[in-house]
């Protein structure tokens, strides 16, 4: 018997074979044509250009009617069939694909393929039998975290834990061929997961009970996890068909949940991002990015560490530069013990992570290093003077096309670039803290910034796996000024009588990771009381009868001052909105002397402690925000309202499946929030960021228009403010 008695299917939908309607039709007669067929004997399924298959295509599931033929029968019949059916996995086998791999009777993967089952970052579970096979196959500890995480698996860790039967070096078809031919004849019953019983644990009630508690912790409030929990738990008490109407069952109370459109958004949104465009015409159509070789860190506080230890993770050499040895030394320990960390988490990966050449790593002082480097960025703290003072030094040392960034979170781009001799090469690269662990890199261009300076900057933040953001220049940029009406509000809202656990908790249960207090508590109160006092609404150049409640006419809460006056900073202080165990705690816990505070700072300014139910503390806090961001679009900071909400998904804790601020404002209905901003400004006639953004109010009087035609209603004019 010949090679030829080996039918052979390849799965061919470039780029990555997404299983599209008419590459499953092409599945099925395929199969059908094998199955009648009497010369052939086995059929290995392959997937065109090196990759199995990317599961199917997403932008499917947005559509509500799914016609045509559903994968999951595909698979049954891919697993009846009385000929052996071997799976060749190349590259990715991914969703749909890995569903596909299972319904074979053998499986073999090349060493540098990878599998998951990724629905759930997208809402949904694996929807075509995954959910029922997998721990047949593998267990169920392996399987719940494979589907609860969505994480991919390395073809080694797939042989360990059983997924494939075979990992090879060389040609995968030819060994997948080799393997279906040894295989004829055999008893295939074994091989079909479906007859197979989900592997017993000692314990499996007490297991399942810990790992749902897990993944809820785990989940923020987001829907899938849990449902593919359940689907796997099915799995564990039914037969294989009850428990496949079952996932059926969970699968579109998933598809019809919101929150499966909304991470689908967010999922879309990130890749429109890349796609830049400036007001005054430059856009990532025409520009492209200039290599970079070798980069340099200016400042080795929090911010510095965490970018120097990115830009090694990414393979760049870097040189690091602090003003005097004692700054330097200390820099040094805390980025090595940085890396050390990251070195030990790659190591699991199977991927090494070298540092210790100083050709990639180097220490310094001495500020003529920076005669060769392609790219400096400077992460000093907060103070203009000192910006450009040191943008001046590096413009005259660092060669012609260097770029020169800065990592502000709120100064004028334009005032730092007009201290240097090449304003076209400046640009703002906003991280998050921490730095080697935030996705977001907010990208700031100003008036003189080039084309290819953002190309070049958008190029990094790919390198460094991160997601760039290109933003026009005003204070605050685009995350902080949206987060200052956050912040205010939530001050605000303690003035009249809530507490800072209470307004935490709200905003945890509608899912960001952390409360606005102890958000506040973590990043340290002195950054903004630094800034205020720059601002001179505090501290010794506030002029004096001043009164304590007011600035320029505006409501101010001097709360956070006061705390700061106090030695109150935060967890590194032990005290801040909370209190810790201990000076660099971690644990918060109400403080009595700080509900005494506020009782008291009522009591002196005749404020009437009320009682603040929970919708009002969201919508306090939460419609300014989005206010904000129609201001910001309106002035042509953003070019649509996607960058806000990836900027609010990746640098603030925004809940994913909520699909950021400016989705959200469009689920609840623009009107209603309008409505609400009319009202509470009504009430509070002193707060700005109360009052309805003239682009809100345009877009409700125009019917509400769906978001992605809300930039269309924007007079191309008011974009040159």
């Amino acid at each position: 018997m010949g090679a030829a008695a080996v039918a052979v299917i390849r799965l061919r939908n470039p780029p990555v074979n997404a299983l599209s309607l008419t590459a499953l039709q092409a599945l099925e007669d395929g199969l059908k044509r094998a199955d009648a067929d009497p010369s052939v004997k086995a059929v290995m399924i392959c997937g065109e250009n090196g990759k199995f298959s990317a599961g199917a295509d997403i932008r499917g599931f947005s559509s509500p009617k799914r016609h045509g033929i559903a994968l999951g029968p595909i698979i049954s019949l891919i697993e009846k069939s009385e000929k052996p059916v071997v799976a060749a996995i190349e590259g990715i086998a991914l969703g749909g694909g890995l569903e596909v791999a299972l319904g074979c009777h053998y499986r073999i993967a090349h060493v540098k393929a990878r599998m998951g089952l990724p629905e759930v970052t997208i809402g949904l579970l694996p929807g075509a039998q995954g959910t029922q096979r997998l721990p047949r196959l593998i267990g169920v500890p392996a399987a719940l975290d494979i589907i609860t995480t969505g994480r991919h698996i390395p073809a080694t860790e797939a042989l360990k834990l059983g997924l494939v039967d075979e990992v090879v070096e060389e040609n995968t078809v030819e060994a997948a061929i080799r393997l279906a031919n040894k295989v004829i004849g055999q008893p295939l019953g074994p091989r079909r997961l479906s007859l197979k019983p989900v592997p017993k644990l000692p314990n499996m009630e007490a297991f399942l009970r810990e790992a749902l508690v897990k993944v809820k912790k785990q989940a923020h409030g987001c829907l899938a996890p849990e449902l593919c929990f359940q689907a796997v738990k099915a799995a564990t008490e039914q037969t294989f068909a009850d428990g496949v109407r079952k996932e059926q069952e969970l699968f579109n109370i998933l598809l019809t949940s919101g929150q499966a459109q909304a991470l689908q958004y967010a999922f879309f949104a990130e890749r429109a991002v890349q796609k830049w465009t400036t007001p005054s015409g430059a856009s990532w159509k025409s520009a492209s990015p200039q290599p970079i070789h070798k980069a340099a860190v200016i400042g080795l506080g929090t911010m510095g560490r965490g970018i120097v230890t990115s830009l090694v993770k990414a393979n760049i050499p870097v040189v690091a530069l602090e003003q005097n040895l004692e700054y330097l030394n200390m820099g040094r320990k805390a980025v090595m013990l940085l890396l050390e960390r990251e070195a030990m988490k790659m190591e699991q990966g199977a991927q090494t992570l070298r540092f210790h050449n100083p050709a990639r790593l180097q220490f310094t002082v001495d500020f003529d290093v920076l005669q060769d480097v392609d790219l400096v960025i400077e992460a000093v703290f907060e103070n203009m003077a000192l910006k450009k003072e040191i943008f001046q030094k590096i413009s005259r040392i660092c060669k012609p096309g260097a770029f020169l960034c800065t990592n502000t979170s709120a100064l004028n781009i334009d005032e730092i670039a007009s201290a240097t001799r090449c304003p076209q090469q400046v640009i703002g690269t906003h991280f998050f803290s921490p730095a080697h662990v935030m996705r977001l890199l907010e990208i700031i261009y100003g008036l003189h910034t080039s084309a290819t300076a953002i190309a070049t900057a958008m190029q990094l933040a790919k390198a460094l796996k991160k997601v760039g953001v290109v933003v026009g220049n005003c204070f605050g940029f685009v995350g902080n000024r949206m987060m200052f009406p956050y912040v205010q509000q939530a001050v605000f809202l303690l003035e009249e009588g809530s507490r800072p656990e209470a307004i935490d908790q709200v905003l945890e249960d509608f899912g960001f990771k952390i409360g606005p207090f102890r958000m506040s508590d973590l990043a340290g109160l002195d950054v903004g009381w630094r800034s205020r006092k720059g601002q001179g609404l505090t501290g010794a150049s506030l002029p004096p009868g001043t009164p304590a409640r007011q600035r320029h006419g505006h409501r101010y809460s001097p709360l956070p001052d006061l705390l700061c006056e106090n030695g109150r900073f935060g967890q590194k202080t032990g005290k801040g909105w909370y209190q810790y165990e201990k000076a660099g705690g971690r644990t918060a816990k109400p403080d009595p002397w700080l509900h005494n505070f506020l009782a008291q700072y009522r009591d002196t300014h005749h404020i009437k402690t009320r009682f603040i139910d929970q919708e009002e503390i969201l919508e306090r806090c939460l419609f300014p925000l989005m206010n904000e961001g129609f201001d910001i679009l309106a002035e042509g900071i953003a070019s649509g309202p996607e960058h806000l909400d990836v900027i609010y998904i990746n640098g603030y804790g925004w809940p994913k499946h909520r699909g950021g601020p400016m989705f959200h404002a469009s689920t609840i209905g623009l009107p209603r929030v309008l409505a609400k901003l009319q009202k509470y400004s009504e009430a509070h006639p002193d707060v700005p960021g109360l009052r309805p953004s003239a682009f809100l109010k345009k877009l409700v009087a125009m019917g509400n228009p769906p978001l992605k035609d809300w930039m269309s209603y924007l007079s191309r004019q008011s974009n040159k403010l």
